[in-house]
């Protein structure tokens, strides 16, 4: 890059070694600042060295710090799933959310959840419980929370009141949305600090994780049978009831869960 001469001495060029990756990200800058003549610059270029603005390494050329970005694009996928913000790394991101659960003194004696007030924590033991006192009048389907009803009506009504602007696919809540925008961006910020498998949302990371620890939380009431997902345990329930909700649209036999529809379907469609 041509400048000019602080001294004001001469006519000679001088340069300024700006052949740095600060000119195209803001992370990476050269470890240099220095005046070359003319000659000289071209000499100082090939010996002229590169550091990460992140953990400041030193590296010989751009496309070495390049490379070594993608280290920190990983690691920069530990979000905290209850504010957003993300971390460089996971240590951080843990001792981050124990910041957290100081703020939210009720937890939850199965799982140890924390919340914000009795009323939630009181709320979030339905699930273990299996209670559902939340029914749609529709088609009768239960729920642990109000909120979810709410969001399964719209089923029955169509309404999808948020759109992917990428596709234009719409969806009936806004975290769905969010984990369908991840299909396009091919983003999976929550990763398993176990084994490494990411995954799009945390929900799908909390039941991950529950294979490594062996942890089952659902526990059956009618003969204490305990399972690692609450749909794992909706489904064995039904053993007990006897209510098959899944019925065939042709010729009416009914089935615990749907999988058991759609391969019955097959009978039927060839």
């Amino acid at each position: 890059m041509e400048g000019v001469d602080p001294l004001n001495t001469s006519n000679i060029t001088v340069f300024a070694c700006k052949d740095t990756a600060s000119q195209t990200c803001s992370d990476e800058e050269s470890l240099c600042d220095e005046m070359f003549t003319t000659k000289r610059i071209s000499l100082h270029r090939n010996t002229c060295k590169y550091r990460c603005g992140i953990c400041r390494k030193i590296f010989s050329s751009k496309q070495e710090v390049f490379a070594h970005r993608k280290i920190h694009n990983k690691e920069k996928s530990c979000y905290c799933e209850i504010c957003g913000k993300s971390f460089g790394n996971r240590s951080d991101l843990v001792a981050h959310k124990n910041s957290h659960n100081e703020e939210k003194p009720f937890h939850c004696g199965i799982c140890g959840k924390a919340f914000f007030s009795n009323s939630k924590l009181t709320r979030h033991k339905i699930v273990h419980s299996g209670e559902k006192p939340f029914h749609c009048q529709i088609c009768g389907k239960s729920f642990t929370q109000n909120s979810n009803l709410i969001i399964h009506k719209r089923i029955h009504t169509g309404e999808n009141p948020f759109h992917c602007e990428t596709c234009g696919k719409a969806f009936i809540n806004n975290s769905s949305l969010t984990i369908h925008v991840r299909s396009h961006t091919g983003e999976k910020p929550y990763y398993c600090e176990t084994c490494g498998k990411s995954f799009v949302d945390n929900s799908n990371l909390t039941r991950h994780k529950r294979i490594h620890t062996g942890e089952k939380f659902f526990h059956c009431q009618t003969c204490g049978k305990s399972f690692i997902e609450n749909s794992k345990l909706t489904i064995h329930i039904r053993s007990h009831t006897k209510e098959k909700p899944y019925q065939c649209e042709i010729c009416g036999r009914s089935f615990s869960v749907n999988s058991s529809l759609v391969v019955h379907k097959r009978v039927h469609t060839g």
